[in-house]
């Protein structure tokens, strides 16, 4: 299932999010940006790390767990607002993450994007609004990536 959602309505400050629920429905949430292609980048991203991550045994608690332990440490300020738990040198997923981002950056030149135009945009989601992390509802944080 895809959906794309207000930015505010994210787990977390990310601009894509993906979970398998526990009837194994896999669930991809990308924030609203107003732009079809954008938000086509950011769900092919999540596919594939999603998919790489799984592939390689990476379990959705240890996932979750390094990427709310990155927002808290945002929210205490140890990370600034536009760095990804992704590209974190300790992240357990930098691999598929890094490899989800080559491919983004790759179909953004094949439809005539500009990467930076794009990043600035994904950058600004969420500038306004205070950071919490959420819940999604009907699901335990160990079920949700």
């Amino acid at each position: 299932m895809i959906e794309v959602v207000p930015h505010h309505a994210q787990r977390m400050e990310t601009v894509g999010d993906y979970w398998i629920d526990p009837f194994g429905v896999k669930h991809v949430r990308v924030s609203d940006m107003s732009n079809e292609a954008y938000e086509f980048l950011v769900t092919v991203h999540e596919l594939v790390e999603e998919f790489l991550t799984r592939r390689r045994g990476l379990t959705e608690p240890e996932i979750t767990a390094f990427d709310e332990q990155f927002e808290r440490e945002r929210m205490d300020g140890l990370h600034s607002d536009t760095e990804e738990p992704g590209f974190a040198p300790d992240c357990p997923y930098l691999r598929e993450h890094m490899i989800a981002t080559g491919i983004e950056m790759q179909l953004a030149g094949i439809i005539g994007l500009d990467w930076q135009t794009y990043e600035q945009t994904v950058n600004s989601l969420g500038q306004d609004e205070p950071l919490t992390i959420k819940s999604v509802e009907g699901v335990s944080q160990t079920d949700i990536r």
